[in-house]
């Protein structure tokens, strides 16, 4: 009683965030009608569903916000972290400066003019957003930001529709023939090894001995190597194990794939000679030609192969690493034996078209040689 007639007693109120499990006290005044006023406005804003409403003000700006999320540990082990901190050194230029809690949809929009008139993609314009709205996202889940600044970037359209960028070209066995035929020997093992498995060309760099289970027959990536971060297991067909049986394994290191003794595993590793084998090969190079094509082309190769070859789609998404779709993802758990079949059949089909490919060159070349 002494310390409220003195004025010395401080009112609070506690209330969830509707639709999440965030719990928050917020400090209201030193009287119990503020208390109560403060609490009746929440409850208002509750009943009407004001989500945004009911966070309290961020004072951080975009600048401070980007530092904040750079240093963050998960962030720094990213393997796109280069890229992330390009991008929002970009927003930097225009929003550095500014509280996050004030930047409207208008400017962010206004962004994407800028982007767009200054040659950028429209995929790559939609990546630059989805990675600020990824570090909006943490600042707000860990109260740094309010709600107006989630607000402004949830309701930004994408430049580019879903999927519309979704690459279409392929690699026939004519081209992948002529591809290893000019390729030097390290690159030609790596070639070999993806166009029999689908591997990422981040996953071929980085494999090492260790994960290669010649005992099982199957080559087993742990999380850490892996785009979806799930463990994967691939089998290993004869074309495979043979790639794998002529290669040299170093003393100094345990990386499969190397150029002169070392290990390819940097990013651009492999640039060089796959430019110069497609040059040789007659093949165009590229993601701004139609019919360009880039290494991770062959992933597209390998899964459309595999339906020819017959083999199921549940099997399909297991070797080359793609999720399950709704309740498959709990409910399908193929054995070691399933996926050693599915690579048989492939095998088979793919070692056929290859013979009968071979074939035809042959006989067109003793055709010429006759004429």
């Amino acid at each position: 009683v002494k310390f409220k007639k003195n004025g010395k007693v401080r009112y609070w109120i506690q209330f969830r965030i509707p639709g999440t499990n965030q719990q928050r006290k917020e400090f209201v005044g030193m009287s119990i009608e503020e208390a109560k006023a403060a609490d009746g406005k929440r409850k208002v804003q509750k009943h009407e569903n004001r989500i945004f409403d009911m966070l309290p003000e961020g004072k951080m700006n975009f600048s401070e916000l980007a530092k904040w999320y750079l240093e963050l540990a998960p962030v720094k082990k990213l393997a796109s972290y280069r890229r992330v901190k390009q991008v929002l050194a970009n927003f930097n230029q225009v929003f550095g400066e500014k509280q996050i809690g004030s930047i409207k949809p208008m400017e962010i929009e206004e962004y994407q003019a800028k982007r767009e008139k200054d040659g950028a993609a429209p995929a790559t314009i939609d990546m630059e957003i989805s990675i600020a709205k990824t570090m909006i996202t943490k600042a707000f889940d860990n109260d740094l930001v309010d709600g107006r600044a989630v607000k402004a970037f949830r309701n930004i359209k994408r430049k580019l529709k879903k999927s519309a960028n979704a690459r279409k070209r392929t690699l026939s066995i004519c081209e992948y023939l002529r591809l290893c035929d000019v390729a030097p020997p390290h690159l030609r093992a790596v070639l070999t090894t993806a166009f029999n498995t689908g591997m990422r060309a981040g996953e071929l760099r980085l494999l090492q001995w260790t994960d290669v289970d010649k005992n099982t027959g199957f080559i087993r990536l742990p999380e850490s190597k892996t785009k979806e971060r799930k463990k994967k297991v691939i089998p290993i067909n004869q074309n495979v194990k043979d790639v794998l049986d002529g290669l040299p394994r170093a003393l100094h290191h345990d990386f499969v794939f190397t150029y002169l003794g070392e290990p390819i595993s940097y990013r651009c590793g492999l640039r060089r000679s796959f430019t110069t084998a497609c040059n040789k090969a007659g093949i165009v190079k590229g993601r701004s030609d139609p019919d360009g094509f880039v290494f991770h082309d062959i992933r597209h190769t390998v899964k459309t192969n595999m339906l020819s070859a017959g083999v199921k789609k549940e099997y399909r998404d297991l070797i080359l690493g793609h999720s399950f779709e709704g309740m498959d993802a709990f409910y399908i758990n193929p054995s070691d034996g399933d996926l050693k079949a599915a690579m048989e059949l492939y095998t088979a089909w793919l070692d056929e078209q290859i013979r009968a490919a071979r074939q035809t060159a042959e006989l067109g070349n003793m055709g010429n040689i006759e004429a």
